[in-house]
């Protein structure tokens, strides 16, 4: 009997403040991802399940990282995945200081100290066609019911300041705002709401997924409309349901500080692959 050759896919799973991913070094090996394989995985009963699944490839400065949804789609952005694997290629390498591509742009991460990671996010887009919206208008004030701000970090966000973020239904809510017609490309949509100065809490609809206990890229939308809004300044604690974040709008770019977790390590067998 001849034996099969083994396939098996290694992989990580990660989460930062419960903000969840599957982690693929392709830096090896190739790695293709068809959208099948990627929602197969994403099944939190027959797969592993995430929020999103990031994969690490060889890049022109330490690596490069792209981003995919748990509907299979790709997004130029994940804030919390970045700090995940900048810590995860820290440890392996020594160094404090990395740089890395996505396509969102050259983006740079550091050890913040005490076991906290930070990645410049890059500078917030706030041009309706940076966004993008469908139509040229203000993005401090969307016309929707809400007057939420636009802001894009690579992705596009939509977020409302309410009275307590905490009594909106956002299942219904964050549904009926990511296919809003202003987004060609859907929308991640928060609720806001301020505590205290300069101090948030924020939760998250996220385009492709639903909610999620924490977001990266919309933590820096947040912080970012807030301070736009003149609600805070531009540096800010967001809590969220999974913990919290710190942002800093920076001049060289929004700062995104928080923890990380690397749970397990696993690879998906050659019957789960051939089984997509």
């Amino acid at each position: 009997m001849i034996a099969r050759k083994n396939t098996a896919l290694p992989f990580e799973k990660m989460h930062g403040l419960g903000n969840d991913f599957v982690v693929v070094d392709a830096r090896q090996r190739d790695v293709p991802l068809a959208d099948g394989l990627v929602r197969a995985i994403a099944n939190r009963h027959c797969g592993v399940g995430f929020d999103q699944l990031a994969v690490i490839s060889e890049g022109t400065h330490d690596a490069h990282l792209t981003f995919y949804n748990a509907d299979g789609s790709k997004s130029a952005a994940c804030g919390n995945a970045t700090r995940c694997i900048a810590r995860k290629l820290m440890n392996e390498t020594g160094l404090t200081t990395l740089r890395l591509t996505t396509e969102r742009g050259l983006l740079l991460a550091r050890d913040a100290g005490n076991g906290l990671t930070a990645v410049n996010m890059g500078q917030p887009q706030l041009d309706w066609h940076e966004i993008p919206l469908a139509r040229e208008m203000d993005t401090l004030e969307l016309p929707i019911e809400g007057t939420p701000t636009a802001t894009g970090m690579g992705n596009p966000h939509c977020t409302f300041f309410v009275e307590d973020a905490d009594a909106v239904d956002l299942e219904s809510f964050g549904a009926a705002h990511e296919h809003h017609p202003l987004y060609p490309e859907r929308t991640n949509v928060q609720v806001a709401s301020l505590v205290g100065p300069d101090h948030i809490r924020m939760r998250v609809w996220e385009r492709g997924v639903g909610p999620t206990l924490a977001s990266g890229s919309s933590s820096c939308a947040t912080a970012v409309a807030a301070a736009r809004r003149g609600l805070t300044g531009r540096k800010v604690q967001i809590d969220l349901d999974g913990g919290t974040l710190w942002v800093n709008w920076a001049e060289d770019g929004v700062w995104m500080t928080g923890p990380t977790m690397t749970v397990f390590a696993g690879e998906f067998t050659q019957d789960f692959l051939e089984s997509v």
